[in-house]
């Protein structure tokens, strides 16, 4: 093995860059801003390292922080965000607005990323009195949520996460044959989730999903309405 391969299997080629990208993983995963405090007990470096961290994002728009200096996603973000598979963005969109105002809940597109399922974009509702939030960027373990069992049921043996448990495959088993998947204080406590898988030929495996803390609406018409909006994005991507 040349020096190349063995700097490469012991760990980044740029610790700095990598802990600013942990630290957008860390923002992207909170549901409020965090302290820089915070950002360095999560990275493991005095706070000083995480301090000029936090400022290298925020000159560049990646990162905003209020007047307690708590850190959040900056707007930069959001354009960086939108340029990933932006035709499937744009095609899911308008089919997630459609389903987050007809049921009142939270519509997302999620696709898997390694052992990961990752929200690519997501609409709230308009008129709803409370809903939950799901910020795109947000990420899971695809072995846990309604999401990330959507996804495992468009995946072969060989590519499941190789902790997956009995349990979880005879849960995928019975939501690939009913069509939909649902999940209940999965991923976050309360929090009820819906989803259906959505495959298109030549990208990842990818999953429609809702997310709510309570409804009228049954699964099973929710799942209905899901697998359409799936196979409009899947038509006018091609299939």
């Amino acid at each position: 093995m040349n020096d190349d391969s063995a700097t490469e299997s012991q760990g980044p080629a740029s610790q700095t860059l990598s802990r600013g990208i942990r630290i957008l993983e860390a923002l992207a995963d909170a549901r409020e801003p965090l302290t820089v405090d915070g950002l360095a007990g999560h990275l493991g470096v005095h706070r000083s390292i995480a301090y000029r961290l936090v400022r290298t994002l925020e000159y560049h728009g990646l990162v905003n922080r209020d007047q307690a200096g708590r850190a959040s996603l900056g707007p930069r973000m959001a354009a960086l965000a939108a340029a990933v598979s932006h035709d499937l963005q744009t095609e899911a969109l308008p089919e997630l607005t459609a389903v987050a105002n007809e049921f009142g809940m939270t519509c997302f597109l999620a696709v898997q990323d390694g052992t990961e399922c990752f929200t690519l974009v997501s609409v709230e509702p308009r008129h709803a009195v409370a809903s939950v939030v799901q910020r795109p960027g947000a990420r899971h373990p695809v072995s846990v949520g309604a999401p990330g069992k959507a996804i495992l049921s468009l995946l072969a043996d060989e590519d499941w996460p190789p902790e997956a448990s009995p349990k979880l495959r005879a849960e995928v088993a019975e939501a690939a044959a009913r069509g939909y998947a649902t999940s209940h204080d999965e991923v976050i406590p309360s929090v009820q989730s819906v989803a259906v898988p959505l495959s298109i030929r030549g990208r990842r495996p990818a999953a429609v999903a809702v997310v709510h803390v309570g409804t009228t609406h049954g699964n099973a018409s929710v799942g209905a309405r899901l697998q359409r909006s799936a196979a409009t994005i899947r038509a006018a991507l091609g299939g």
